[in-house]
């Protein structure tokens, strides 16, 4: 999902080693304590050495190669080093400190990009609150209906009734909660691929509910969508927009240009729709 930040250093000229009769210990090594304020995405999780960065511990996985130059990637998992076979760590640990404000700016910019992406915790409990359709429902017990009758949608006060005793656990409110969005959501995402399948000029089959980890919606060929149930914690707008992106996959199955000026047709602010559906926080499931 993100992409590595990648900048390479050629050193077909590295300076002259020290002299043998007054070594210099090593300055990467994790030895070091790593202070408890570091960020997580200063410390790599298969990392084999440590700098001094900015005044900032560094841990970073560390990798010999048959290349010319020492290569830095900055990626979710934090920085990573390659080497040439035969570049000695002293040339290595001075090509991290001429790039040691790049690193780190890197490493700061990875770090709020997680933070922002990362899922809410849920409280699953009676009066918690949940994103639904753009704006912020209530989940509320309510103790005077039997297990078996069904959820009670109160609109005017943006409040979800669950028929479930004082003494129900999370995991239950969570399932009856997970039950009535999936049911809502079969109804909504019918209405919108109705609405704009005829606009599109294409025709959809089937409507599957998807629960998947890393996709919000895909199409295939003989006309069959599927679409995250989750997908009505966004707003409406945004919903519309995942519809119209895989009903535009049964004109056009890639993302050409082709297929962007189908969604375009129909959608010509779906670029801002899409961001939207990226970068808004979730909580998680």
């Amino acid at each position: 999902m993100h992409r590595l930040l990648r900048y390479t250093l050629d050193l077909f000229s590295p300076a002259p080693p020290a002299p043998l009769t007054s070594p210099s210990p090593p300055t990467s090594t994790l030895a070091e304590p790593v202070d408890a304020n570091t960020p997580p995405a200063f410390c790599h999780p298969q990392a084999t050495r440590q700098a001094l960065c900015e005044g900032m511990p560094v841990r970073y996985a560390f990798v010999r190669a048959r290349r010319r130059t020492i290569g830095f990637q900055v990626g979710p998992q934090g920085l990573s080093v390659r080497a040439p076979l035969r570049t000695p760590l002293y040339v290595v640990d001075a090509a991290l400190q001429e790039k040691a404000a790049w690193i780190v700016r890197k490493l700061r910019d990875v770090g709020r990009r997680q933070q922002a992406q990362a899922p809410l915790a849920i409280n699953w409990s009676d009066g918690m609150e949940l994103p639904y359709l753009g704006r912020t429902i209530m989940l509320r017990l309510d103790r005077r209906q039997s297990l078996s009758a069904a959820p009670v949608w109160d609109a005017a006060g943006d409040t979800l009734w669950l028929p479930l005793g004082a003494d129900a656990t999370p995991a239950q409110l969570q399932r009856a909660t997970q039950r009535w969005m999936q049911e809502q959501a079969l109804v909504l995402f019918g209405q919108r691929l109705a609405h704009f399948a005829p606009q599109l000029g294409v025709r959809w089959s089937s409507l599957l509910l998807s629960n998947a980890r890393t996709r919000w919606g895909s199409a295939k060929a003989d006309g069959t969508v599927r679409l995250h149930w989750r997908l009505l914690q966004f707003r409406p707008e945004v919903i519309d927009y995942v519809v119209v992106h895989e009903l535009s996959h049964l004109r056009v199955m890639d993302h050409s240009p082709d297929f962007w000026h189908t969604v375009q047709s129909v959608l010509p602010d779906y670029t801002a729709l899409r961001r939207e559906l990226k970068l808004e926080r979730l909580p998680a499931w």
